[in-house]
Order: structure tokens, then C-alpha cells, then sequence
């Protein structure tokens, strides 16, 4: 079964000024729980699974990932055993206090936490064996989800009538998400991915899963690496959501629709493009930002 979701319209002063139209998929409608693009890379990967015979899935993220969060419920879900790789020992005292892990840890996921110098190998086949032996058979998913399953899933993220758009706009992490779009994307349309990394390291991993030439990196908006945030950026997020009564995630779709409009402010967009974002989910991960945000006395994100 191939799941769609709803177009959203959204209608604010500097769309209309500059004749532009901005039209929002909510991905994160798809499932309460495992929504976004990681609904959509965990689909064909479960399949998988299960056709393999394995109880066990084990990953890797961080701190506020979004993709441990759905691994863990989807496990549960599906009956399988889940195992999180987590990224950073300092946590295996104080997971209690993270609202990422803390709903992993209440749907069963059993954790593993490492230095972030061994967390470096987590691609690395002696690394994957050594776990193998510690841990017994799993199914691995990469961190993030992306791999040649989770692009298939991606790929279904457009359908026919969003042959209208001439844009479509993704956050990107590891790149996944938008190989996919890159990959249905018709002919007419260009891709433009927002990573909310520092860096340019993603053209290469993304020319793995895409090989058409109708996708392009904005990578102004990153707001200094992957979690990290200021004031215009929440101040953003929650203004967004006032008029248009959409939530955005701050690690991901904040910092994409933030690009987005300040590109069309500075005109980068003709006349009349039709732009269509893709909302990817990661709502969860606000809890968890807002606890790191009050402790520094910032403005919190509206819930």
C-alpha cells in the first residue's frame, strides 16, 4: 500500500508580494508516532526484517534523533526487539532527562552508549561484527534510516498530481529523503535540500542513491550544525505557527522553511514558481530542545 498524505497551502504577505506559492506535504500527519520521512524509511527496511527472519533491529543516533525515537515504536509495533547505539557516554547517566530517549526507553529500546570517537566507526564492518558478537543477529538500520530500502520508501513521498510544482524542498540529514525525492521527481521539477549539518560532506553520500542531476544543496541555513539554534531561529518557528497554525521541528523543517521564505524575500525564486516543502515530522524532538532552551534561559518553542 502506498500512503499520501495532504497538501497544506500556506498564505502569508511576502508570498503574495512576490507572487510565489508555497504549498506544504504533511509528512508528519502520516503516523502519530513515526512520522515524516521516517515513517517512510523504516517501511520497506521492517519488510525486510521480518522476510529475513530477525527479531532485532539496531541503530545509531544521538541525543534528539528522531530516527531512534521511530525505530523504537516501530519495533514495538512489528514485535521486534530494538537497540539503540547512542552517541555520547555521558548519557548513560542522565538518558532520564532526555525526551528523545526516554520515549525510545519506553518503547523497549535497549541502549548502547559509546564515546563519540568509537561512534565515528559506526560504519565500519569490524565495528558492525564486533556488535554482532556482543549483542547477537540484528537487522542493521544506519544511522538516520538512510540506505537502498529506505530510498525506495522516499520515493513515495510524491505522487502524480504533485506534478504541478515546479520546486520541491526537503531538510536534509543524511541525505536520504531527498535522493528519493530526487528519484520521482518528474523531469520538470528541480529538488533543493536544506541540511541542517554544517558542511558539504552530503553531495557525495547523496550521488549513491541519486544519479540524476535535478537536485542542489542550499546550505546557508544550518544556523551553525546539527541541534544548535538561536533566538531568530525559535522566535521563527513560533511565528510561523501563529499564522499558520503549523508546527515546525527546530532541528529540521524549522531551519528548511526558514530558507525557504528568505530566499523568496530575496527573490531567489521567479514569478509564479509553484514551491511544494516537504514537512518530514521530527515534533517529538521539541520537548527535549525545550528542556536544553530553558536551561539557558532562552525563548521556549511552541508546543
Amino acid at each position: 500500500m502506498r500512503e499520501t498524505t495532504e497538501n497544506q497551502e500556506i498564505h502569508l504577505p511576502v508570498l503574495d508580494q512576490k507572487k510565489v506559492s508555497l504549498v506544504l506535504k504533511r509528512e508528519d500527519r502520516i503516523h502519530p508516532l513515526i512520522s515524516g520521512n521516517k515513517y517512510r524509511k523504516l517501511k520497506y527496511n521492517l519488510q525486510e526484517a521480518k522476510s529475513k527472519g530477525l527479531d532485532r533491529l539496531l541503530t545509531f543516533g544521538g541525543a534528539f534523533s528522531n530516527h531512534i525515537a521511530a525505530t523504537a515504536y516501530a519495533g514495538k509495533v512489528h514485535g521486534l526487539q530494538t537497540i539503540g547505539i547512542i552517541r555520547g557516554e555521558e548519557l548513560a547517566l542522565k538518558w532520564q532527562d532526555n525526551a528523545t530517549l526516554k520515549l525510545a526507553r519506553s518503547h523497549g529500546m535497549q541502549f548502547k552508549f559509546i564515546s563519540r570517537e568509537a561512534y565515528r566507526y559506526k560504519n565500519n564492518p569490524q565495528f558492525i561484527a564486533n556488535l554482532q558478537e556482543e549483542l547477537g543477529a540484528f537487522y542493521l538500520l544506519p544511522e538516520g534510516g538512510t540506505n537502498p530500502l529506505a530510498i525506495k520508501g522516499c520515493e513515495e513521498i510524491l505522487i502524480n498530481t504533485d506534478a504541478e510544482f515546479d520546486v520541491i524542498c526537503c531538510a536534509a540529514g543524511t541525505g536520504g529523503t531527498i535522493a528519493g525525492i530526487s528519484n520521482s521527481a518528474y523531469t520538470s521539477q528541480k529538488v533543493l535540500g536544506f541540511p541542517a549539518l554544517k558542511g558539504d560532506f552530503l553531495q557525495e553520500d547523496i550521488r549513491k542513491f541519486a544519479p540524476r542531476e535535478n537536485w542542489e544543496l542550499i546550505t546557508d541555513y544550518h544556523f551553525g550544525g546539527y541541534a544548535k539554534i538561536n533566538e531568530d531561529l525559535i522566535h521563527f518557528i513560533n511565528d510561523f505557527k501563529s499564522k499558520t497554525q503549523i508546527p515546525l521541528d527546530p532541528i529540521y523543517t524549522g531551519k528548511m522553511m526558514y530558507g525557504i521564505l528568505d530566499l523568496i524575500k530575496e527573490g531567489y525564486f521567479p514569478p509564479k514558481t509553484k514551491i511544494l516543502a516537504i514537512h518530514s515530522g521530527g515534533l517529538q524532538g521539541i520537548d527535549g530542545m525545550n528542556r536544553n532552551l530553558e536551561k539557558k534561559n532562552l525563548p521556549l518553542i511552541s508546543l
